[in-house]
């Protein structure tokens, strides 16, 4: 396929996600030739013939923008993942920036090349679809069931009853099959929230956590994912999306998640009381998920 026609792929497993961040990481260096720095956060832009597109910043500390780094610390990564499947929960430091570096620079690639070549609002939805994949195949490569469950919640109306349909974006288990359904989510289960920004999305996670635990009168365990909380402002600067005020205050009087896992955390989840909140996302694969389906 054309990297055009990969990108836009639906990608099943690690060496698919693999192979396409190779293949953007070769082909940027041809194409970016505007760049400038603020803070830890690169913005660039490819300006050809006359024809100006820019890329989303990405974290310098994390993206690995050299595709003999990436193919070296992707190795590393693969042999985390097998000392997962033997059992091993005990990794430094340095096992936890690969994680976050690796499953970053797969993602951010991504981004950077539907921006480079897709149209913004079909770039967004693929954007989204990918993260999505890309946990879905990292879960999988470590023998978690999983499965994505639309729970059915009935109310009355004029006309008879309707169905409310609860999506998640993927329920794991510690058991061999997921045993939730359209009915009940299993309290020994746990739905992750998949977005890639909170941005505009935030309010849904809580609320959903609260609708299904009133309807199915039972402890539902929540937990949400992003890959960042940042966007351009103007030609040189970047602005965080994350509402941190509302963050807190959903958390402290409406209900609080398990956990919420970011692989760029904004800086204000460094600090107090935001940093009891909101952990990497190497935390969430190398401790915190094994906890969460310990029955």
């Amino acid at each position: 396929m054309s990297l055009v026609e990969e990108i836009q792929s639906v990608k099943t497993d690690l060496s698919a996600f693999f192979d396409i961040t190779k293949r953007i990481l070769e082909y940027l260096p041809d194409v970016i030739n505007e760049e400038v720095s603020y803070k830890q956060y690169k913005l660039c832009a490819s300006n050809i013939a006359g024809t100006k597109k820019h890329i989303r910043p990405f974290n310098s500390d994390l993206f690995l923008r050299n595709k003999n780094i990436f193919q070296e610390e992707y190795e590393k990564f693969l042999t985390i993942i097998e000392s997962l499947n033997s059992g091993s929960r005990n990794f430094q430091k340095e096992d936890y920036s690969i994680i976050d570096n690796v499953v970053y620079t797969i993602q951010q690639s991504l981004g950077i090349g539907l921006d480079l070549f897709v149209e913004s609002n079909s770039a967004r939805k693929h954007v989204g679809n990918r993260f999505e994949e890309l946990i879905r195949a990292l879960l999988t490569s470590l023998n978690i069931s999983l499965k994505k469950i639309v729970l059915n919640i009935p109310y009355e109306t004029n006309e008879g009853e309707k169905y409310y349909k609860c999506e998640t974006d993927v329920v794991v288990s510690p058991f061999h099959e997921v045993r939730s359904s359209s009915k009940n989510i299993d309290p020994n289960e746990l739905i992750i929230s998949l977005k890639t920004t909170t941005k505009d999305r935030m309010p849904k996670i809580f609320i959903d956590k609260i609708l299904l635990e009133n309807f199915l009168q039972h402890k539902v365990r929540v937990v949400g994912i992003s890959q960042n909380d940042i966007q351009r402002k103007g030609s040189d600067k970047i602005s965080s999306t994350f509402v941190s005020n509302l963050f807190m205050v959903y958390s402290k009087f409406l209900i609080q998640l398990e956990g919420y896992y970011y692989i760029d955390r904004p800086s204000r989840a460094l600090e107090s009381p935001f940093n009891q909140y909101i952990f990497p996302f190497s935390q969430f694969l190398l401790k915190d998920i094994w906890k969460l389906l310990r029955t």
